[in-house]
């Protein structure tokens, strides 16, 4: 465990001096490295400590650099946001939503291949009503995964700020809700001791790297910041959406087989108690088939099954979709014999 803290101490402390060169996303680098040591549901609560006292820390070291306007309009609206968030935490799985914000941050490719003339041209000041929609989808994110940083980090590029304007404006806006939101979660329970442990770690080395980056973006102009800052929010979504992946497959026990039943190609989806098959025939047609219970049946089918079923020893069931139409099929076994019916 003391090799496993010293490694996230230093991870974090690079995770830092990343974030700030790239305007924010050390949590979501952080995240894989956490759902490796504890369970997705307190992942949060670590990162929160972390990201509280970043946010501290670094409203001190670029105090004269907050955007008052953003602060004004964001802070009202994400408030009540992550109040909903962190209460829907104990209802929806974060590791889903972090798969979507893994998507959208992979959606950043194309701002890596713009030239300083189109990324100039494509930044300008929000209007109110946009801040405050920011504000509150970045509350309720991240009342649920613990983090927004890079996944609202374009709001930030494309407003027009300077990269210490990022930095201090970010950290102004969000010192709030990290408070609110440790409260949230010890009052849900949503905390255990090596999480403290490790969010203190990840506190630590966040003070460290607050203080040390301000003699490190003096070497980035605001061009290269926006750009380091695209690519660290693809990289972090790749990243994101890999570890995530792995996690669903592992606790939902997603299985994909493929098999050949002569002129058809099978592909079966096996996800928690759920089975889906893609059939692909040579004829170019494409079904989708699940397995159903006889009450989902119409009522014609289920009159039907009922007066069969005697006559067979098992009778399984599949509802098949195509384009354009539905039907369904019985696989009706009797000893060592398969009589297959289509409806």
């Amino acid at each position: 465990m003391i090799f496993t803290v010293f490694l996230l101490f230093i991870g974090s402390i690079l995770a830092f001096w990343i974030s700030a060169i790239c305007g924010g996303g050390a949590s979501l680098i952080l995240i894989p490295i956490l759902n490796l040591i504890i369970p997705t549901s307190i992942v949060p609560f670590s990162l929160t400590i972390g990201t509280f006292t970043s946010s501290a820390s670094r409203i001190a070291a670029f105090r004269k650099s907050v955007h008052w306007k953003i602060f004004f309009w964001f802070v009202p609206f994400s408030i009540p946001a992550v109040l909903i968030g962190a209460y829907f935490i104990k209802f929806i799985n974060p590791i889903y939503l972090q798969i979507i914000v893994a998507v959208l941050l992979i959606a950043n490719v194309p701002q890596l291949f713009l030239n300083k003339k189109q990324q100039d041209k494509e930044e300008k000041p929000s209007p109110k009503y946009i801040l405050a929609l920011v504000g509150f989808l970045a509350g309720f994110v991240s009342g649920i995964t613990g983090a927004i940083g890079l996944l609202f980090n374009r709001f930030y590029l494309k407003y027009g700020l300077t990269k210490e304007e990022i930095i201090a404006t970010r950290a102004a806006n969000e010192i709030i809700l990290h408070i609110i939101k440790l409260v949230i979660y010890i009052l849900l329970g949503l905390y255990s001791r090596n999480a403290l442990l490790l969010g203190l770690t990840i506190a630590f080395a966040s003070i460290i790297s607050s203080y040390t980056v301000k003699y490190i973006l003096p070497l980035f102009s605001d061009f290269a910041f926006r750009k380091v800052g695209y690519a660290a929010m693809v990289i972090s979504g790749i990243t994101l959406f890999y570890s995530s992946a792995q996690k669903i497959i592992q606790q939902d026990k997603v299985q994909l087989t493929t098999t050949n039943k002569g002129d058809k190609n099978e592909t079966a989806l096996k996800w928690r108690n759920s089975d889906f098959v893609l059939e692909y025939s040579l004829d170019g047609e494409f079904e989708i088939e699940r397995p159903i219970e006889p009450q989902e049946l119409p009522k014609n089918l289920l009159e039907k099954y009922n007066k069969i079923s005697p006559n067979y020893d098992k009778i399984n069931l599949e509802k098949v979709f195509k384009i354009g139409e539905e039907s369904y099929e019985f696989y009706c076994y009797k000893g060592s014999v398969l009589t297959k019916l289509e409806f």
